[in-house]
């Protein structure tokens, strides 16, 4: 945290930075740079990365987009040939707070210090203040989703349940217990939550704030969790960069983290767009330990014409408007091409095999889709929990004659 970056938790905003003024704040991140990369290029995996590159000469945004990208498949790439951490951190493992492994697999680290993600400004627009009592639905096993929220909340200086996933008359009974005021988790798994409570006779009223991610928020289960009395407002994060952007005001774009420096870029070359018009989103983390530097997403947005309405100062991103690759996120879980062919490896009689990912009842849902000439006894149950322990998700599974699927190519098909 900077000398700038100092809270000031008032009834609006947890930062004055959040209201500095936009060229201030971007020549401080700016001046930031070429420390940034400097201390990054002492780490093997950057200065492998970065070789040839002065340090002292990235100073600006068009030095920053001279630097190459690193995507995700060359993070899990590196982190197989160097694990567990690609040769990126600037640390000894063993001194960070936590470490995890998501599905993919990727290693990720949580370094020391207070709101290490950064989420405690996106937390605090959606309400969240000192005296309440959250109810973390996020998973809190070997992904980092659950600390995401929870170092956010104790920065604001709020208790929180370790709820995780799953188990709703548990935590149903817990969020009456304690009178929780908050939710944190995925949106769909709120509105589970409330159809349980109401089929168990229980009060939920005390439930009236939500900070959601992971999952699609159509306006319909937003308005229909309101309609519940949870007025809930969306975060958007990776577990690389932490909170990348965070909503202020329902369906009116999503304020930059004033803290990380984002680019919009063509996927193709990495070379930032033209403003509004649609790319890939790619992030800078300052961190010392762990520093992130033009890590592409995967997701495509566009920023947002003119500043928000709630008076904080940042730009705006548009909102998830799709993806540069075929990777997928379900139930707040990345889903990867690689993890598809996995499967289908496990199953040679299997062909044209996809993972299609759409939404019921409110909820995000798979289906693995594929070709099978003759299915055996008990394929598809086994072809299901395949599919559990790779992508640790369930889903449905439809076996077709081959000869019925679209020869297209696509691993991971979108359908939301």
């Amino acid at each position: 945290m900077t000398a700038l970056e100092q809270p000031v938790i008032s009834d609006i905003y947890f930062s004055a930075r959040e209201v500095m003024d936009p060229e201030a704040r971007e020549w401080d991140l700016l001046g930031r740079l070429p420390g940034l990369v400097a201390r990054a290029m002492q780490a093997p995996g950057w200065r492998r990365h970065l070789a040839g590159i002065d340090p002292g000469g990235v100073r600006d945004r068009q030095a920053l987009a001279c630097l190459p990208i690193l995507r995700k498949a060359d993070l899990m790439r590196l982190q197989a040939e160097c694990p567990p951490l690609g040769g990126l951190a600037c640390a000894p493992v063993s001194s960070f707070k936590r470490l995890f492994l998501s599905p993919g697999p990727v290693a990720e680290p949580e370094g020391h210090g207070p709101d290490w993600w950064g989420t405690a400004r996106g937390l605090h627009a959606a309400g969240m203040r000192r005296g309440d009592i959250a109810i973390n639905c996020f998973s809190h096993h070997l992904t980092p989703g659950a600390r995401f929220v929870e170092s956010g909340m104790h920065a604001i200086g709020a208790a929180v349940i370790a709820g995780g996933v799953g188990n709703t008359d548990q935590q149903v009974e817990a969020i009456c217990r304690y009178g929780a005021t908050c939710y944190l988790g995925t949106p769909d798994f709120l509105k589970l939550l409330l159809d349980r409570a109401a089929e168990l006779g229980k009060s939920t009223r005390t439930l009236t704030k939500g900070f959601v991610s992971g999952a699609a928020l159509p306006s319909s289960l937003r308005a229909l969790l309101s309609a519940r009395g949870v007025s809930v407002l969306q975060g958007y994060a990776s577990a690389d960069v932490g909170l990348i952007a965070y909503e202020t005001v329902p369906d009116d774009g999503l304020v930059l983290n004033e803290e990380r420096l984002v680019e919009i870029v063509d996927p193709s070359t990495g070379t930032p767009v033209e403003p509004g018009a649609v790319g890939e989103v790619v992030v800078t983390r300052f961190d010392a330990d762990y520093p992130m530097i033009r890590l592409a997403t995967g997701d495509l947005s566009a920023v947002k014409p003119g500043l928000s309405p709630c008076g904080r100062t940042n730009q705006r991103l548009a909102g998830w408007l799709g993806r540069a690759d075929q990777s997928a996120k379900v139930k707040g879980m990345f889903v990867h091409p690689s993890q598809v062919a996995e499967l289908a490896l496990r199953f040679p009689e299997l062909a044209n095999v996809r993972l299609v990912v759409l939404r019921a009842r409110e909820q995000d849902a798979l289906r693995l889709e594929a070709e099978c000439a003759s299915a055996g006894a008990g394929l598809e149950q086994a072809i299901a929990q395949a599919l559990r322990d790779i992508t640790k998700l369930g889903g449905e599974v439809l076996l077709v004659p081959p000869g019925t699927l679209a020869p297209d190519g696509r691993a991971i098909i979108d359908m939301r």
